[in-house]
C-alpha cells in the first residue's frame, strides 16, 4: 500500500488536490488545480510502476473526499492505468463526465462506493448519482451508506478492506 499526499497544503496538517469553495452552497472547484493534480496523480502511477515489480491489474485508487473525487477522474478518464476505486463520501464532478474512456478496459474496473447519509459537507446524494451514472455505464459498483457524517468510520473501514481483500 501506498499513499499520495495530495499537493497544496492548507494548514497544519491539511493537504487539498484542489481549491473548493462552498460558499454558494454547492462545491466550486479550481479546475485547473484538479487537472494539474490529475496529471500528478497518473504521472505516480507510472513512476511507481517503472520503479516497482506491479502493473495496472495490481493498481487501486483509495480516496476520501477529494481523494475520492480524483480516482474517479482518474479511473474513468484512464481506466487502463488501474484495476480499481474505493470511494470514500466523495463526488464524481459532472466535467468528467464527457471524458470518461467507455472501452472495455473500463468495463473491467472494480468500483466500491461508501457514503455517511449525514454528510453535510458532500451530501449522500453526490453517492447515489454516482452509483446511477455508473451503472447507465453498464458497471457494477459496491455500494454502502452508513449513518454517519463527513468521514470514515470502523465499520466503512473495514467493509472497504474486506471489499479490497476479494478483489
Amino acid at each position: 500500500m501506498i499513499s499520495a499526499r495530495a499537493p497544496l497544503t492548507l494548514g497544519p496538517s491539511s493537504f487539498a488536490w484542489y481549491q473548493v469553495d462552498f460558499s454558494t452552497g454547492k462545491p466550486v472547484f479550481n479546475k485547473e488545480q484538479e487537472l494539474t493534480s490529475r496529471k500528478i496523480i497518473l504521472d505516480f502511477i507510472d513512476q511507481l510502476k517503472e520503479h516497482h515489480s506491479f502493473d495496472e491489474h495490481q493498481v487501486y485508487l483509495c480516496g476520501f473526499s477529494q481523494g475520492g473525487i480524483m480516482s474517479y477522474s482518474v479511473a474513468l478518464t484512464h481506466p487502463e492505468k488501474i484495476k480499481g476505486i474505493a470511494i470514500l463520501s466523495g463526488r464524481l464532478l459532472e466535467e468528467i463526465k464527457p471524458l470518461v474512456i467507455k472501452s472495455s478496459v473500463l468495463a473491467q474496473l472494480k468500483i466500491f462506493i461508501s457514503h455517511g447519509t449525514k454528510d453535510g459537507t458532500l451530501p449522500v446524494e453526490y453517492a447515489r448519482e454516482a452509483v446511477g451514472y455508473l451503472k447507465n455505464l453498464n458497471l457494477h459498483p459496491a455500494y454502502k451508506e452508513y449513518d454517519a457524517g463527513h468521514g470514515i468510520n470502523n465499520e466503512n473501514l473495514s467493509d472497504v478492506i474486506d471489499w479490497l481483500s476479494k478483489n
